[in-house]
């Protein structure tokens, strides 16, 4: 690693973590790589590069963790449909929102809904920041990543270990 790394950059981590807090701020918008790069004053390329070196995964991964914890929240506390939440969490597609949802959980909307009902009145005194923090998605790998080793697993092929 070069000495003018994300970690001895103050000037760059503040500019990252601007970016972060606007990702944060509005999930279901749009967020092209471009756009963020731009926000922080840097190239498209030293962009994806610092922020997955600061915040220890890529922009993408980020806001897609950060559209299915809003989700997560919406389905446990109010009664909008599913379709309805699809959309205002970020996503355009209904089968895409749900395909990616189940991917990152491991259960579909409907079933989150009624598991997070029902969690809501065991765990009412934990605070929200720690419940959130318990219970983010776990992004280590892609999500196509994912989806090729489950067709490997249901194929019956040898899976690959992870890096």
């Amino acid at each position: 690693m070069s000495g003018d790394s994300v970690s001895q950059n103050p000037e760059l981590l503040r500019r990252l973590l601007r970016v972060k807090d606007r990702m944060d701020a509005a999930p279901e918008e749009e967020w092209p790589v471009s756009r963020l790069a731009r926000i922080g004053c840097v190239s498209s390329a030293h962009f994806a590069r610092s922020f997955k070196e600061a915040f220890g995964t890529p922009p993408h991964r980020y806001l897609l963790t950060r559209r299915i914890e809003r989700a997560t929240a919406l389905l446990r506390d109010t009664d909008l449909p599913i379709t309805e939440i699809a959309f205002r969490t970020g996503w355009r597609s209904l089968g895409t929102f749900g395909r990616t949802f189940r991917d990152i959980t491991g259960k579909n909307p409907g079933e989150i809904r009624a598991r997070e009902r029902g969690a809501v009145q065991e765990l009412g005194r934990v605070p929200a920041c720690i419940l959130s923090a318990a219970l983010r998605p776990d992004l280590k790998m892609a999500v196509s990543e994912k989806r090729r080793r489950m067709a490997n697993r249901i194929k019956g092929a040898p899976q690959e270990e992870a890096p």
